[in-house]
């Protein structure tokens, strides 16, 4: 009587931790699942991004080309200005020139720091991405090696393989 009181404790602790093995189980598979949707996401993100780079640099290119035409253009008018300072038309268009300068210089200076940020973007994301996938690697490391465990926990120690058993029969 007591050892059968004894086994029933034995089996109902039994039961309970292995729910509390395939609930620790369901978790760790929680998190690979949000692990991989995460991963997902951020790879999608940063292919949107490395596919904005072309636009980045080219707009990037095309500024700084017309800030440097407005440079220029300012230079002639500040030029023609200091050859007769008394003109007024001319001290106009040399005022009108320097302000576009000033304006063309600062939508250079934006693009610039446009696609100074979308590279520290992409290095961001690309770090976060590396990170994301080796604790993956480790969880589904983790996972193949509870369910090797879970395996191997359920075949009989005891039993020999069918090769073992031929040569101990002769």
């Amino acid at each position: 009587m007591r050892n059968a009181k004894v086994l029933k404790q034995f089996f109902l602790l039994a039961a309970f931790f292995s729910t509390l093995s395939l609930a620790a189980q369901d978790k760790k598979d929680k998190q690979i699942i949000q692990l991989q949707a995460k991963i997902g996401e951020d790879s999608a993100k940063l292919g949107k991004f490395k596919g904005l780079m072309p636009q980045f640099e080219k707009d990037k290119q095309n500024t700084a080309d017309q800030a440097q035409q407005s440079a220029d253009d300012n230079k002639k008018a500040a030029t023609k200005l200091s050859n007769d300072p008394q003109d007024k038309k001319l001290a106009r268009t040399a005022d009108k020139t320097a302000s576009v300068a000033r304006s063309d210089a600062k939508k250079a200076r934006v693009a610039s720091d446009k696609l100074d940020d979308l590279n520290k973007d992409i290095k961001k994301l690309t770090k976060q991405l590396e990170k994301e996938q080796t604790k993956l690697d480790k969880y589904q490391q983790a996972a193949l090696a509870a369910a090797a465990g879970i395996n191997a926990a359920s075949t009989p120690a005891t039993s020999t393989p069918p090769a073992a058993k031929k040569d101990s029969v002769q």
